[in-house]
């Protein structure tokens, strides 16, 4: 079972090597690619310095766009699944195995997620941004069959059948890649889990969005979902 950790990151000198290292250390069996988003400081070679591969972009995709390369990456080196892990240090490497564990055999795309709001930590989110992140999560819940609690977290797991679709069709579009790829997966017949997770505080950087941009965010991520649900489902290769 082969395993690569994939990791976009933006402007993340300042934690990528220590997150890398980190997950190095927990889990010296997985690989670990960092997907240097266009950034304009040394984030690509303090990730490698740490022992990461890393694919540098040459402009800033946004979290989506350096996923679908991961996912390509994945692919075309016949990785068995892949973990998405933040390069802020949010993400505690040592719960990767209870996502990896929540895969079975059945031979359709899977993806697990470490849910925020699962009854696990204590994170705490402005309350416009809760009220929409409920609102999705019911939405989702209702096309995947099956209740989920935080669909925009960023800590997830992949089997090789759902690296397969994504690695074609992952969604791009800012700040919805999360919470498209979960309809997308539905369509095409897959299976979505989660298990609780613990986030941690940021080591560096402030969150990128305020009340007002969630809000924002809410109406960009539905009308995303509208335009999901009428497009033809991907199918894996």
């Amino acid at each position: 079972m082969r395993v690569l950790v994939a990791m976009p990151a933006f402007n993340e000198e300042a934690s990528v090597g220590v997150v890398v290292s980190e997950i190095r250390a927990t889990q010296p069996s997985l690989d670990v690619l960092v997907i240097d988003d266009g950034s304009t400081d040394a984030t690509g070679r303090v990730a490698r310095a740490a022992g990461a591969t890393v694919i540098r972009a040459p402009f800033n995709l946004g979290v989506g766009g350096a996923m679908r390369t991961g996912f390509r990456f994945a692919a075309e080196q016949g990785y068995d699944r892949v973990v998405q892990v933040d390069a802020d240090g949010q993400h505690d490497p040592a719960e990767i195995e209870s996502l990896l564990a929540l895969f079975d055999e059945q031979p359709i795309p899977q993806m697990s997620i470490g849910a925020r709001f699962a009854g696990q930590g204590d994170y705490k989110v402005p309350l416009i941004r809760r009220a929409a992140m409920r609102m999705l999560a019911a939405s989702l819940s209702r096309m995947t069959k099956t209740t989920l609690t935080d669909v925009t977290s960023g800590f997830r797991a992949h089997n090789r059948e759902a690296i397969e679709i994504f690695a074609r069709v992952y969604p791009t579009d800012y700040l919805a890649d999360t919470v498209e790829s979960l309809a997308v997966l539905a369509r095409s017949g897959g299976m979505v889990r989660q298990c609780p997770a613990v986030m941690r505080p940021r080591t560096t950087g402030r969150p990128s969005q305020s009340s007002f941009k969630a809000a924002v965010y809410l109406v960009r991520v539905v009308l995303v979902l509208g335009l999901t649900l009428i497009r033809r489902p991907p199918q894996a290769a």
